[in-house]
């Protein structure tokens, strides 16, 4: 059993004047917040609190247009509060507010055409780092069939990096870097660039372009897309939508010869208290060389 020896270092970093904390949307960055008594009359969606005379004008803003709780601006990167959890099982978008952890368990189902079934087991923590980095830790049990013994199979450990605070580069990208340690199995390591937006309000976005590449063993390729939209039900409580995932497949022995592998099916995030998320997401495969299905259920506990 390989070991994947990891070593943590965390730097949070607090943001506060005397009286409050300051939650401001893209448009109002590098410039400064105006007194009370200089401010313009209120418009939108806009809370004043006085404590003196000195204090300052809060202003809490949501996307331009969107009523909705959910897509105003949080964090250190002005990033919609809608990406500050996991909105797809199988895409990612953007990186966790920077101070921000998150522990998720997870069940995923892999359904074949033939032969029984594999039930992998997920321990995921996330951290938001500094700089817009972010740094996930992964443990993953696996059991396949009815008779078939529960091992520890992979570690994974997973480094990400926006290029820059949400909204100052089209579909805000953000590159994802992954290496799996695998048991009695060559290792891994896999490649992302993570795109994702609001298309309008209460509408979200998000698609993955994935590079995975084996260390040993056949040297197999994976090169794939995933996609997945939202719309919000309830706001900040209940989004539905629909999550395609596509690859091909091959082998150094056989380059270009592929194994194609296409599953589509709906997914939902319903969050019953403000810390905990629930992500499940049923695909279904179409052609005879992709899955029958794969099923994710994602818990996720914010701290």
């Amino acid at each position: 059993m390989k070991t994947l020896a990891l070593s943590i270092g965390l730097s949070l970093a607090c943001l506060a004047s005397p009286a409050t904390a300051q939650i401001v949307n893209p448009a109002e960055r590098g410039k400064s917040v105006p007194k009370a008594s200089e401010a313009p009359p209120a418009q939108g969606t806009e809370e004043v609190l006085e404590d003196s005379e000195e204090a300052e004008l809060i202003v809490v803003t949501g996307a331009e247009g969107s009523p909705l709780a959910e897509e105003a601006t949080i964090g250190s990167y002005y990033q919609p509060k809608w990406t500050d959890r996991r909105l797809f099982p199988t895409t990612r978008v953007y990186v966790r507010p920077e101070g921000s952890m998150e522990f998720e368990y997870w069940n995923r189902i892999k359904v074949p055409r033939n032969g029984p079934t594999t039930v992998e087991t997920w321990y995921e923590v996330e951290f938001g780092l500094p700089h817009r980095f972010q740094l996930d830790l992964y443990a993953v049990t696996s059991k396949t069939g009815s008779e078939g013994e529960l091992n520890l199979t992979e570690q994974k450990a997973e480094i990400r990096y926006a290029l820059a605070d949400w909204g100052e580069m089209w579909m805000n990208p953000t590159v994802y870097l992954e290496y799996v340690s695998r048991d009695n199995q060559p290792d891994k390591v896999e490649y992302k660039l993570l795109l994702g937006d609001e298309i309008a309000p209460g509408w979200h976005f998000g698609t993955n372009l994935v590079f995975e590449h084996e260390l040993g063993g056949e040297l197999e390729n994976e090169y794939g897309v995933t996609m997945g939209i939202s719309h919000t039900v309830i706001d900040d409580k209940l989004s539905v939508g629909a999550e395609i995932k596509t690859a091909l497949v091959d082998v150094h022995a056989d380059r270009g010869n592929y194994q194609k592998e296409l599953e589509v099916g709906p997914t939902l995030r319903y969050k019953p208290n403000p810390n905990m998320h629930i992500d499940f997401a049923p695909l279904i495969g179409i052609g005879g060389e992709s899955r029958a299905a794969d099923i994710f259920l994602v818990l996720g506990w914010s701290f």
